[in-house]
């Protein structure tokens, strides 16, 4: 069977769940007065507006939390990784997991691949508050603890397994999981996944490709979530 039809599970489970699933105008001067006075201030009010405004959206890019680079992925024994674009949203590869937390939150995430089939990808939201934020990274811990009875109950012909690899001591917290699924015809995938948060801040990284527990680089795997907490901000 060729690497292709032997393609990640959960990507087979996402594409399963997407197919069910003013300018104001003022009034003319009827007098005939010279307007160019007011005509004056009002373009110096309106490029007062617009450089407030720049200003803000500046502020606001330069204040989104960092992404993990293609270096700071778990190293790869035979090809380098690429980090694509980051990108506002949620990659596919991670809806199945976590679809019932995901409406409602600003999103951006980051593609990494390799030449062959293992790939990561990195999703961080930010929201109003550290208590939203604490709340919102308990319940993506919660949607990945639940994501292999999900995923048996979504397709009787695999068979899933999660292992607890626990928490990490960084910012406010991060926590390490393994899921493993094997389908009825053979094709067995290995993903890591973790959550950690920082202040308003939550991301989660996922790593896949074609394996079981024995192939999971949970240590590099650690570091590179710890990394990822602490570049939020």
């Amino acid at each position: 069977m060729s690497k292709r039809t032997r393609a990640a599970s959960l990507t087979t489970f996402v594409a399963a769940s997407v197919a069910f699933g003013a300018v104001l105008a003022g009034p003319a001067d009827a007098t005939g007065k010279d307007t160019s006075a007011s005509k004056h201030t009002s373009t110096n009010a309106s490029a007062k507006v617009m450089k407030a405004k720049a200003k803000a959206t500046k502020g606001k890019a330069s204040a989104w939390p960092k992404f993990l680079s293609a270096s700071q992925l778990p190293p790869h024994p035979s090809s380098s990784w690429t980090a694509g674009k980051v990108t506002d949203g949620v990659p596919d590869e991670l809806r199945f997991c976590i679809q019932d937390t995901l409406p409602g939150y600003d999103s951006r995430y980051r593609d990494f691949r390799t030449d062959l089939e293992t790939n990561a990808q990195q999703l961080t939201f930010v929201v109003g508050s550290s208590a939203k934020a604490k709340a919102l990274a308990t319940r993506l811990n919660k949607d990945i603890r639940a994501c292999a009875t999900r995923i048996e109950q979504s397709d009787p012909e695999t068979e899933a397994a999660l292992k607890d690899y626990g928490k990490l001591s960084v910012e406010e917290g991060a926590h390490a999981y393994g899921l493993h699924t094997e389908t009825s015809w053979g094709a067995t995938d290995i993903n890591l996944y973790s959550v950690g948060r920082d202040g308003r801040a939550v991301t989660l990284v996922r790593w896949a490709q074609m394996g079981d527990f024995s192939d999971a680089p949970v240590k590099a795997f650690k570091k590179t979530t710890t990394t990822a907490v602490n570049k939020l901000y």
